[in-house]
């Protein structure tokens, strides 16, 4: 039998999202075997799914990163985006809701500057039920500086700051602990889960109330290279033995343990009054009974007068 395959003169630009990812700077930076990429292609793509059907509106999109390797996901996106300092990609993304309730705030950001030098702020955005999108890049290490534990190193893990294993520091389950903290949506996917996945950050954008998904992602470069898993493929066929998807289970019982199972999907959690809209009823509140804006913040100003006595 004989096939005929038609030649085409491709180009980089001529990528399914290229209208949402700027092509200009690929190839990625990012080391062979990471995924950090696809999980941008990935958002790209529910971008594009969601504002081809009226969902939302592309100029409103914000994609806002920190620092290490997922923190340079913000450059690649053909939208409004901010790369901001160290942990800070959470505090910053909750201003720019505030200041403008009608933007889709998405931030792109790993484990280590979320959950390290960043949460405290995350719990706090989860627990005040903003609505922002929070995308975690969580590769178990800090990959930028060099393969450091961080707060998701599993234990008994030898890393670059751990050479005889993480002994002592139990590694955050992210899941938990975004749904104690108050999130209203949590999810969790590998990388494998590349369907799902889109669908679930569509879900994530439109949801009124503070999103979290967490992306288990392979670093061969520097967290496979401790464990014994040195290329990316390694690392993917670990987690697709271990991975086991439950849509709608308890999120105090997702699982993650690597050498067992690891619970994957999307999680129960309550319904609850999103911050944004309630701040509004409570401004228009304050400004019916006092008339002005002058008077709200001489209000303010009359009761620390009293407090300090003067």
């Amino acid at each position: 039998m004989t096939f005929t395959i038609e030649e085409k003169d491709l180009t980089i630009k001529d990528h399914p999202v290229s209208d949402y990812i700027r092509t200009d700077r690929l190839p990625w930076i990012f080391c062979q075997g990471c995924l950090i990429g696809s999980e941008i292609q990935l958002l790209a793509r529910a971008m594009k799914n969601l504002v081809e059907k009226g969902d939302i509106v592309r100029d409103d999109i914000l994609v806002v990163s920190g620092i290490g390797c997922s923190g340079r996901g913000s450059g690649y996106f053909q939208t409004d985006s901010f790369h901001t300092t160290h942990g800070r990609s959470v505090p910053f993304a909750v201003g720019a809701k505030m200041a403008n309730p009608k933007l889709k705030v998405i931030v792109f950001a790993g484990d280590g500057d979320l959950f390290a030098i960043g949460g405290n702020h995350i719990i706090h955005a989860a627990r005040r039920n903003i609505d922002i999108t929070v995308i975690c890049i969580n590769n178990s290490t800090y990959g930028m500086t060099g393969g450091q534990g961080g707060p998701t190193t599993p234990i008994g893990t030898a890393t670059n700051s751990t050479p005889w294993g993480n002994f002592a520091e139990i590694p955050f389950n992210l899941v938990n602990l975004t749904a104690a903290s108050g999130a209203t949506y949590v999810a969790r996917w590998t990388s494998l889960h590349t369907k799902e996945a889109i669908e679930s950050m569509e879900k994530a954008i439109m949801h009124k109330g503070f999103s979290f998904i967490e992306f288990l992602t392979p670093c061969p470069t520097y967290f496979g290279k401790f464990t014994g898993q040195k290329t990316g493929l390694k690392m993917l066929k670990d987690l697709q033995e271990k991975a086991i998807v439950k849509m709608g289970s308890n999120p105090f019982e997702a699982t993650i343990d690597y050498d067992t199972e690891i619970i994957c999907g999307e999680f129960a959690t309550p319904e609850r009054p999103e911050y944004t809209a309630s701040y509004e009823k409570l401004r228009e509140h304050a400004l019916k009974e006092n008339g002005t804006k002058k008077k709200v913040i001489d209000t303010f100003k009359g009761t620390c007068e009293e407090v300090s006595g003067d």
